[in-house]
């Protein structure tokens, strides 16, 4: 059996794919298998997937009907035979030794789970490191309750620093944890944070790495780029996981104001979301969603309790645009960055 499962869901993926996996197939780790999820792709990806399967005997390919990226990561889940799980989305690609980076670490410190930094890839080739969700070291429960959990949970808007994104794809997963304790990713959005959140609940020991362990590109097609016109449905679907996860694992109890942290969240993305260039509503229009998101009974809470500090400059000028319910000065803010 493979030590490692490299889990890739493949949706219109044709012109990123084969670099994706030549770089997974290239890995100085070699005990390896690679799970290639054809998610109902209505372009040649399906047919792509056959093609490197054919070059390459790690390689398994699963074609199923379209449900999204969590089905599909799901269904790699269920077949994966290795001992630890690694999930690479198919416009990605690893550090030649990203995957010996991450087991190496694990294995030296006796842990169940091991993460990295990553790189952000422009698509003129620009690179900038970013780092991981923990510095370098090894951490037990008490520190991965501390430093992500808590993080991924949500009072974090007013702390400086303390923003977590939940990205799956910088982290070598034991597949006896999510197993033993039947996860899934669920939903099509937002799916990563609350994998983690409940992973990292159950995981014993982490090991850090400073080293980049993966190249995300800012691909201006994927999903987080694209105008979705059901977000505040999929976001109040999330929510509703997330307070049932929270309950369930008896988390908060000393967060009091996490739900608002996480509305504020969701908040920011809903703007990006109504200002991406594929929206084709007008500029008025859209002042009059996101003037409606903010006097959601939830969002308006949110807004009034809490005051972000130390996001990102564009970030942290669009949170205090809001907070002077500004939208008009907010449109044009976004219109002239969709200009450039």
């Amino acid at each position: 059996m493979p030590e490692i499962s490299v889990i890739v869901p493949v949706y219109r993926a044709e012109a990123f794919l084969r670099k994706c996996t030549e770089s997974i197939l290239a890995q100085t780790m070699g005990d390896l298998e690679v799970l290639l999820i054809d998610d109902g792709s209505p372009d040649g990806s399906g047919a792509l997937c056959d093609q490197i399967a054919g070059e390459d005997s790690r390689v398994r390919v699963f074609h199923k009907e379209n449900g999204g990226v969590s089905s599909a990561r799901n269904l790699g889940m269920a077949q994966a035979r290795g001992t630890y799980l690694s999930f690479v989305d198919a416009d990605d690609w690893l550090p030649a030794d990203a995957l010996e980076t991450l087991y190496r670490a694990l294995r030296e410190a006796g842990a169940d789970t091991a993460g990295g930094a990553h790189n952000r890839v422009e698509t003129d080739g620009r690179q900038e490191k970013e780092p991981g969700a923990l510095p370098a070291g090894v951490y037990g429960p008490e520190e991965i309750r501390r430093g992500i959990v808590d993080r991924l949970l949500g009072e974090r808007m007013g702390k400086p620093g303390e923003v977590l994104n939940g990205f799956v794809w910088r982290f070598l997963f034991s597949r006896e944890i999510i197993q033993g304790h039947n996860m899934a990713f669920a939903g099509a959005y937002l799916e990563d944070e609350l994998f983690l959140l409940e992973y990292f609940c159950y995981a014993r020991k982490l090991a850090m790495v400073d080293q980049p362990v993966y190249q995300y590109l800012q691909n201006p097609v994927s999903v987080t780029r694209r105008y979705l016109p059901d977000y505040m449905q999929t976001f109040q679907g999330f929510m509703k996981a997330k307070e049932d996860l929270a309950q369930r694992m008896g988390l908060g109890e000393n967060m009091p104001l996490w739900r608002e942290n996480s509305y504020w969240s969701g908040l920011l993305i809903a703007i990006g979301n109504e200002f991406a260039a594929s929206n084709a509503a007008s500029l008025a229009e859209k002042r009059r969603r996101i003037r409606g998101i903010c006097q959601l009974p939830a969002m308006a809470r949110a807004i009034q309790a809490i005051q972000p500090q130390g996001l990102g400059r564009n970030k942290q000028i669009v949170a205090d645009l809001v907070r002077r319910r500004r939208f008009f000065l907010l449109s044009l803010l976004y219109g002239m960055k969709n200009r450039g």
